[in-house]
């Protein structure tokens, strides 16, 4: 099976970056080992967060903040994406203190998304958080999306420009011969001229067969979500110094996070979640909602990410191969990259440059 581009991994990276070529003219190919999305994307708490970004992506999450407020001309659905706007709570002077010298280092930078709010503010926004906070900071058009339904959109509208998936199909070897890659797999022989890395945890496998290899680390990040509530919060919630993240979605129900690590085996591909960790971060959310204290937890779950030392993504062309690309090691904060992720390595690809900054991401960093 032949193509203009192979995309290794179906996630919202894959897709977004297939749907984006085929805009362009170009026939894709995008092959999964298990179902597009089944990991990282598909079971991520869906933050649309330009807050609190790394320096380095701040262009790129600029850029995709804009394209997420008019999803629907991209990918012909809302993504049942909300913008209520993040708030990262200051419990005392020492949190404050850090969250204003976050604030000047973005306007440093040129940028004026993140401000600082008082006490007075914050509870205007947020009337039911407990009475001892003393401030915030915050982005107002920050939200966040259903990963399902981004992840469906992205792929049924990369398939209506004629964008093949191959589901359930493991790649077990790649290889390239008179400028054309061979990738053996467990459906047959895919070839293609343009090799694309978007494989998520499993990436560092091909990078490495391409003589990069570099320092991924596989981590299984959980996130447990409660019954339904009376609605009580608008803005995506978290704090300066404690491990805290949820939101109320439109149902009522809030899904809860905070970068908590469940158990993985990653050669079984098989997670356990930790329950103590879960108990201490619902421990965490009392303190701020003490109202919560009754409320059921529905169920948790975990997926597998990919995660770099730095925690900012391998974006760009290979440094030992031409027409080999990689976008991987989003680090648990890819979900809101997304459509520009595809915007930018479409550029590459077919235009030899992107028009945002990617030097950052270079894949020999860490060499």
């Amino acid at each position: 099976m032949n193509s203009d581009v192979i995309i290794i991994g179906g996630g919202l990276m894959g897709s977004s970056i297939a749907l984006q070529l085929a805009m362009r003219g170009c026939q894709c190919i995008v092959i999964d080992k298990a179902s597009p999305g089944r990991h990282s994307s598909g079971v991520s708490a869906g933050g649309l967060r330009l807050l609190n970004r790394d320096p380095a992506e701040i262009p790129l999450s600029v850029e995709a903040s804009k394209m997420w407020r008019d999803i629907t001309s991209l990918v012909d659905s809302d993504c049942d994406a909300r913008f209520p706007g993040q708030i990262r709570v200051a419990e005392n002077k020492a949190d404050m203190e850090k969250l204003e010298q976050r604030a000047a280092l973005v306007r440093s930078l040129g940028y004026e998304h993140e401000e600082i709010i008082g006490k007075q503010e914050l509870y205007q926004l947020v009337p039911a958080l407990a009475p001892h906070c003393i401030g915030a900071l915050i982005n107002r058009t920050d939200g966040y999306a259903r990963p399902y339904h981004a992840l469906t959109a992205f792929r049924r509208k990369a398939e209506s420009l004629g964008v093949k998936y191959y589901p359930s199909t493991e790649v077990y070897n790649v290889e390239k011969e008179a400028e054309i890659w061979s990738l053996k797999t467990s459906q047959g022989i895919f070839s293609s001229p343009i090799l694309v890395n978007c494989a998520g945890a499993w990436a560092n496998k091909f990078a490495t067969s391409l003589g990069e290899a570099v320092p991924l680390e596989q981590k299984a990040l959980m996130l447990m979500v409660t019954e339904r509530l009376p609605h009580f919060v608008d803005p995506v919630m978290g704090a300066a110094s404690r491990k805290l993240s949820f939101k109320q979605m439109q149902n009522g129900s809030l899904i809860i996070g905070g970068a908590l690590v469940a158990k993985l085996d990653f050669a079984k591909e098989k997670t356990d979640i930790d329950w103590a960790q879960l108990a201490k971060s619902a421990d965490t959310v009392i303190s701020f909602f003490p109202q919560l204290k009754q409320v059921r937890i529905v169920r948790a779950w975990a997926g597998i990410e990919g995660f770099m030392p730095d925690n900012i993504p391998v974006l760009g062309q290979s440094q030992t191969h031409q027409n080999a690309y990689h976008a991987f090691g989003f680090s648990a904060h890819g979900f809101q990259l997304s459509p520009v992720i595809g915007k930018i390595m479409s550029q590459l690809i077919l235009d030899g440059q992107a028009e945002l900054p990617i030097e950052p991401f270079n894949i020999n960093r860490f060499n």
